[in-house]
């Protein structure tokens, strides 16, 4: 959050969600163009349709708290953050991460994959605590379970290769 002004409405605390999901989402995407191992496709892909599912449910919850139609540009003119510009989970920029990776090992690309959903679980509870609606509460709360998961996930392949 560090790298946005501080989230304080519930409806900017969703927007910042969104938009780091929508970075995850996007990373892993491009992890599956890169990876040659299937088994890694296989997780990536899988980890990039959750992070696509997480942005559905902020959408869902966006609108029953609004009543707006949400869409990447509005949630971008919530935020401080540049328009177009993507970010991770972790706060990193898509684009920084992806240079990093450049050249880089699968043990490295799990070894980033994994601190990024760390972060994310802790984002996720600081959100649920800030957050004023139950509703909200709930959100955030099943989306630091969900990304738990996928660190549990990571961790396990990280760990057979």
């Amino acid at each position: 959050m560090a790298y946005f002004e501080p989230a304080t409405q519930t409806e900017e605390m969703i927007a910042l969600a969104w938009k780091l999901e929508d970075g995850s989402r996007k990373f892993y995407g491009e992890m599956v163009k890169r990876e040659k191992d299937q088994e890694a496709i296989n997780l990536f892909q899988e980890l990039s349709k959750d992070e696509e599912r997480h942005q559905s449910s902020l959408e869902e919850i966006f609108k029953r708290q609004t009543g707006k139609e949400p869409d990447s540009r509005f949630f971008d003119s919530l935020l401080a953050a540049k328009p177009g510009e993507d970010y991770l989970e972790g706060g990193i920029r898509l684009v920084q991460a992806l240079e990093w990776l450049e050249g880089k090992k699968l043990q490295d690309v799990l070894e980033l994959a994994v601190s990024l959903e760390a972060d994310a679980i802790d984002l996720y509870i600081k959100m649920e605590r800030k957050a004023e609606r139950q509703d909200s509460k709930e959100v955030f709360q099943a989306l630091s379970n969900q990304e738990a998961i996928h660190l549990d996930r990571l961790g396990t392949f990280r760990e057979k290769i």
